[in-house]
């Protein structure tokens, strides 16, 4: 599917809606993916639709630029609460102090958003209620991450893909996914 994200927004709005509550009483749409490949502006494009959405981004989510493997863990102790009706919690990564900053409560919502790579662990897959799977080839995912991040963050590019290889190869989130979308430079 060519990137469109606005249309790509209301299928996810729709097959979300269409689907029962899987977070306690509310839903919970995981936008997982490789770096730069656009989960991001997906998320955005899902936030302006359904404006009562609370949408998380995982990079806060992560102990520094190596913090990757340690996220399903995070997630899971936020989503457990309030699949159970119960606000969950989650700590701040700081990136320019490059240490864990304030703890931040999330109260059970109608609709959950979580977007960033590694967002959709199997070990909370029955709290999700729709996984979305991002991706772009390796050349606009580094043009888009430069873009984003900066050219001083390239020496963290490689370490980055191979940990988020290695995190989706023993998640094996893409072939979990309800929905795939494959983005490309416009």
């Amino acid at each position: 599917m060519a990137t469109d994200s606005r249309s790509e927004a209301a299928t996810v709005l729709t097959r979300t809606l269409a689907a029962p509550p899987t977070l306690g009483e509310g839903r919970l749409v995981c936008i997982d993916g490789l770096a730069g490949a656009g989960k991001t502006t997906l998320a955005r494009a899902l936030a302006e639709l359904a404006p009562d959405a609370v949408v998380l981004g995982t990079d806060e989510m992560l102990e520094g630029w190596r913090g990757l493997p340690g996220l399903g863990g995070t997630l899971e102790a936020l989503l457990r609460p309030l699949a159970e009706g119960r606000p969950g919690t989650w700590r701040r990564w700081d990136w320019h102090a490059d240490r864990w900053g304030a703890t931040e409560v999330v109260h059970p919502v109608p609709l959950l958003v979580l977007e960033g790579v590694g967002s959709a662990a199997a070990a909370y897959d029955d709290l999700i209620t729709l996984l979305v799977w991002v991706e772009a080839d390796v050349d606009t995912r580094l043009a888009r991450w430069l873009e984003r991040d900066g050219e001083a963050q390239r020496q963290h590019w490689a370490d980055w893909l191979a940990d988020e290889a290695a995190l989706h190869e023993r998640e094996d989130t893409r072939s979990r996914a309800d929905l795939l979308i494959t983005t490309r430079e416009p």
